[in-house]
């Protein structure tokens, strides 16, 4: 360390100095030249001390004396020579450790690969053969730090990142690493400090923070709790002494299946307190599972009435020592047996084991750090699949399975597992549940219809529901099936339904353009219903559909749509309004009956005179678009004459809309106003905008 820090004053000292002698300040030049001398004396001193000898070395000089140069000329001789000097120790410094970078990054590469290997012996060899080349290079350290971390060499960890930290005051992984080695050796505080400096450092690594410090909280806890439990033990404490004894008699090997069973029974009653817990888990209670006949029976595929018994009781006894706990949590889903068998229990078909592995696992899905622990130790691509099959189910099963599904679905680890079996497994089920969707459980089918919705935002699953003729038809009949059906849990089911199809109708393509008749038909029936939620989100899917299908357009138009948009946008709240007032931008740009209907139905255009001044820049736009698509119809601008239809656009128009299109539309719709009808023109130049609509013409011509 001290030959380090000595190399590091020269170099900054030389520098120093260099840069005075090249400055062109006089009096810092002066300084820097008085310093070089002294510097060139202490040198010359020590060098004269270093080559003493009792041989006597005088030569008696014969030659004429020199006169000596004033001692201006020869300071700045000497100040010459020294620059050039520095000078060229520093490109040879340079060059020096420009080759030594090279060979230290090459040296840091191979123990990157060997750390990719898991070989932490032979990285930590390559960091330190790169240490030997660069002795300044912060990342050598770290990486190297890393790799003692591996091997649980702490303290040599917490060493290296000392020295990187004397790199560069500022490294974020000098204190991550460090953090980690002083929580391994149980140093909460030092852990702590680490953590807290980074957050200072960086702001921005609040979430990776966070989830250190959590971590050193569980430890800390982890600890306190395995203190508080062994002075139970050594005080003699009646439950801590029966704890044990359970757990020994259970590692008795060659009992019956009952015997078994009965102590689990025995000891889920016993070990429910945080103690208990503690207990079990320092006194190898997960290890159970070790013992032949218990393992034999929770793991086999057919079970008989022992078998169930025994795997229920042990599913109770680890929802009592997990419950809570988070240590214990993560110990059981490291228990290889206990993972593979989780998802195989769900499917066994024997209604109490489901029912109580259902339990345990809501204990994981009900908070992020049990949730964290599923995604982490499980593999999880077919749980979807599984938990969705529970629909089917008519008691509390299928609520627990969607609420486990719901709190995963929040899980972008879990999401993308999903994608794994979603087409192969996942989809004919989905489909096939809202085929039958008045016999399963309906609450539960609405959920898991949610469910399938959410997975929508990921663009690739979307596309592949959206392309399912099945999963279309499957919608179809469900939504046919609300005339017959008016049970709470099926108008739900339809709820959802409507909002699946609206998410997959962002998509486009030819099996939504082939079902969009039907689609449309089946929500023009269902304006009618009681539901306000259902009717909005069958306006809603008119929006979407009616793009992809003139002749759905026509079929929609015909039915009277225009006029049940115009009903619903009198009375309809904001989201209702947008809905509508799109629906009948779509039918009047394609269907002059659709055109004909509104100049019908909306007399003197009070319905859109009112959208114009709504706050919805959306539902403005969109209400100028229908007005300019009317006004061709004889007598539509004619009838606007005593309104103030001319302000409203104009000022649309003239730049008060934020978004272009709205002021486009309004552009639009004010030009082919005053060329259906002239006499709104002299109303436009009282308002002083003929230049508005001399530049809309533009817009007029182009539409």
């Amino acid at each position: 360390e001290c030959i380090f820090n000595n190399f590091i004053f020269s170099h900054i000292f030389l520098a120093n100095l260099l840069q005075g002698l090249n400055s062109p300040d006089p009096a810092v030049k002066e300084k820097a030249i008085a310093e070089t001398e002294e510097r060139l004396r202490e040198q010359g001193a020590g060098r004269e001390g270093e080559c003493r000898t009792t041989v006597d070395r005088t030569v008696i000089n014969t030659q004429t004396p020199v006169r000596p140069l004033p001692s201006g000329t020869k300071a700045l001789h000497t100040s010459d020579a020294f620059l050039a000097m520095l000078e060229k120790d520093a490109k040879e410094r340079a060059e020096r450790r420009k080759r030594n970078e090279h060979l230290a990054n090459a040296l840091k590469e191979e123990g990157n690969e060997a750390f990719r290997r898991g070989d932490f012996a032979m990285a930590i060899r390559r960091y330190s053969e790169g240490l030997e080349k660069l002795r300044d290079k912060q990342e050598l350290y770290t990486n190297r730090a890393q790799a003692y971390l591996k091997l649980h060499e702490y303290e040599k960890a917490i060493s290296d990142c000392e020295w990187a930290l004397k790199c560069n005051q500022k490294c974020l992984k000098a204190y991550f690493v460090m953090g980690k080695a002083h929580l391994a050796l149980q140093n909460f505080s030092e852990s702590r400090q680490c953590y807290e400096k980074m957050l200072q450092i960086d702001p921005q690594k609040e979430s990776l923070v966070k989830g250190c410090v959590r971590e050193l909280n569980l430890e800390e806890k982890r600890l306190r709790e395995e203190e508080r439990a062994m002075r139970e033990v050594q005080s003699g404490s009646a439950a801590a002494l029966s704890i044990q004894e359970l757990l020994q008699r259970l590692s008795t090997p060659e009992q019956d299946v009952p015997c078994y069973t009965g102590g689990i029974r025995l000891l889920a009653e016993v070990v429910s307190s945080g103690t208990g817990q503690t207990l079990f888990r320092t006194n190898n209670g997960f290890s159970i599972l070790r013992n032949e006949t218990v393992r034999g029976a929770f793991c086999t595929e057919s079970k008989g009435s022992a078998e169930v018994e025994l795997c229920v009781s042990l599913l109770l006894l680890w929802q009592a020592v997990c419950a809570g706990n988070e240590e214990n949590q993560r110990v059981l889903l490291t228990q290889p047996d206990v993972g593979a068998q989780l998802p195989e229990l769900l499917s066994s078909g024997i209604s109490q084991i489901q029912k109580e592995t259902l339990a345990l696992i809501s204990l994981y899905s009900e908070s992020e750090s049990g949730r964290r622990l599923l995604v982490r130790h499980q593999d999880l691509s077919r749980w979807l699949q599984i938990l969705m099959a529970f629909v089917k189910s008519t008691d509390a099963k299928a609520g627990s399975a969607m609420n486990i599904l719901s709190d995963l679905i929040g899980e972008e680890r879990f999401r993308t597992q999903c994608r794994v079996l979603f087409s192969t497994e996942v989809l004919p089920l989905f489909t096939q549940l809202l085929a039958c969707a008045r016999q399963v459980n309906q609450g539960a089918l609405a959920r898991a219809v949610g469910i399938v919705g959410s997975l929508c935002a990921d663009v690739g699953m979307r596309a592949q529901l959206a392309q399912s003729r099945l999963c279309w038809q499957a919608c179809l009949q469900l939504l046919e099936g609300v005339l017959d059906v008016s049970t709470p849990g099926y108008q739900e089911c339809v709820f959802a339904v409507l909002g699946l199809m609206m998410n997959l109708l962002l998509e486009s393509n030819g099996t939504i353009q082939d079902f969009a008749v039907p689609i449309s038909g089946r929500c023009l029936a269902l304006l009618s219903h009681q539901d306000g939620r259902i009717v909005t989100r069958a306006i809603g899917v008119l929006s979407r559909v009616l793009p992809a299908s003139p002749p759905a357009v026509e079929e929609v138009v015909k039915g009277g749509v225009v006029k049940k948009m115009l009903k619903f946008l009198k009375a309809g709240g904001r989201l209702t309004s947008t809905y509508a007032i799109k629906t009948l931008c779509i039918c009047t740009k394609s269907a002059r009956r659709a055109q004909e209907d509104l100049v019908k139905w909306d007399k003197r255009f009070q319905v859109l005179l009112r959208l114009l001044e709504s706050e919805s820049e959306l539902v403005v736009g969109n209400a100028a678009f229908c007005l300019s698509q009317c006004l061709g119809i004889p007598g539509a601008a004619a009838s606007l004459l005593d309104s103030n239809v001319v302000q409203l656009l104009l000022r649309q128009a003239g730049g008060d809309a934020q978004r272009t299109s709205v002021q486009e539309n309004s552009a639009i719709a004010l030009g082919r106003l005053c060329v259906a009808e002239p006499r709104h023109i002299p109303q436009l130049r009282k308002l002083n905008g003929l230049a508005i609509l001399n530049s809309s013409m533009k817009y007029l011509h182009s539409s």
